[in-house]
This record gives C-alpha cells, structure tokens and sequence, in this order.
C-alpha cells in the first residue's frame, strides 16, 4: 500500500490533484487553503511560484522563516499529504509548530501515510544540515503523537499554546 511514493515540490501538472485535496478536506469539513484558493482557482502557476519563493525567503509574512513545501504523492501525481519544513526556529515556532508541520488528506488518514511523510521530511531536514528537529501537536491530537514517537520522537514537555491556547506537546528528534 505504500509503494510507488515520494516527496515533490508542487509543480502546475499537479493542479487537479491539488484541487482533489482541497475537496477531500472541505467534504471533511476541515476547511484548509481558504486564504489561498482564489490564486490556486485563478492562478495555479503563481500559488506554485510563491511556494518556491518562500524557500529563499520571498515575499514572506512578517513572522514567518524560510521553509520547504514537500508533498507527498503516489504514482507521481496522487498528492496524499504536505509537510513544512523550517529551517530555523523563531520564539514562536520553539515554542509551538517547529520545524516540521504536517498533514494527510482526510480520506487517506490512518494508513501510514503519516508516518511516511514525517520520515521522509526527516531526511530532507537531515539532508540540508539539521541535526535536531522539534515538532509539536496537539495533546488530543492522537495520530499526530503516534506518528511523532514512531519516528523517534521524545517528548521534551507539555504546556498551553501561548498560539493556539491549547494543551500541546512538543517533541525533539535527533537526525
């Protein structure tokens, strides 16, 4: 079941599949890329464009670092999941997002893909230099804290969000 997957940068052959994703999420009612679906509908080369730009640190929000969009994808064009991976940490990502997010398509959670992901992404983080990444989630996030522990994950502590105001649980894995 997991064969035939890998990680891309996400790329114009991909716009169906992209929009595949987002209606997976939205029939789920989880309601992801809200701020970005008019480019994605009117623009797909130019949400892909600024994806690419915010690996070299252009055009980012005031408070965000540079960070690398990885899908993963099955059979080259199926997109199941995405990940971020930060390079550095600022006060707020040390405290709550790290340098890893990531997530699954609705439909496709609870078959490993996760983990998948998380492993892949790990080896892009070791690849360009970190040799310690933190990532945290949701306390009641269940699938998020088995995917991080099966991944070496070792919690470092639990505290409220001063982000979300919620209980997380932030976790360190050693490259």
């Amino acid at each position: 079941m997991l064969a035939n997957l890998s990680l891309i940068k996400l790329a114009p052959k991909h716009r169906q599949s992209f929009l595949s994703l987002v209606e997976d999420f939205h029939t789920a009612g989880e309601y992801r890329f809200q701020a970005d679906l008019e480019q994605i509908h009117d623009n797909f080369d130019e949400y892909t464009q600024r994806l690419l730009g915010m690996e070299m640190g252009v055009g980012l929000p005031e408070g965000m670092v540079p960070q690398t969009t990885l899908w993963l994808v099955k059979d080259n064009n199926y997109l199941i999941g995405k990940s971020h991976l930060r390079y550095q940490l600022t006060p707020t990502l040390e405290h709550h997002g790290g340098h890893i997010g990531y997530f699954i398509r609705p439909s496709e959670r609870g078959k490993g893909y996760g983990t998948c992901l998380l492993e892949l992404t790990l080896g892009a983080a070791y690849n360009i230099g970190l040799s310690r990444i933190l990532i945290t989630c949701d306390n009641d996030n269940i699938p998020s804290v088995r995917v991080i522990e099966k991944n070496g994950g070792v919690l470092e502590n639990q505290l409220i969000s001063t982000v979300s105001g919620v209980m997380i649980s932030r976790y360190w894995i050693q490259l």
